[in-house]
């Protein structure tokens, strides 16, 4: 059982964190996810794994980028269900 977890990222922000879902322009839910590293050599897309797997309880190795490498726009695969992310994330909102 794995899921696929839209995101939009925002890279270079002062305040590293995951924000709530949002309406992507295909209406699709994704996660807003915000680090501080800058979208170079892979930094920032490292920054996400790790900030999402720590989020949802799981380890680095379980967290992947699936597509959107060198997009705002990525797709997480992770080994839960879409309804267990969404519960370990806080539901529609997440406050940091």
């Amino acid at each position: 059982m794995t899921s696929q977890i839209a995101i939009r990222v925002t890279p270079r922000s002062s305040k590293p964190g995951i924000g709530g879902w949002r309406a992507a322009a295909d209406g699709r839910a994704e996660l807003e996810v915000r680090v501080a590293e800058a979208p170079a050599d892979g930094a920032a897309n490292e920054a996400v794994v790790k900030l999402v797997a720590k989020a949802l309880g799981l380890s680095r190795s379980e967290v992947s980028i699936t597509a959107g490498s060198a997009s705002r726009h990525k797709r997480l695969s992770v080994p839960l269900e879409a309804q267990q992310v969404r519960e370990r994330l806080g539901g529609e909102r997440r406050k940091d």
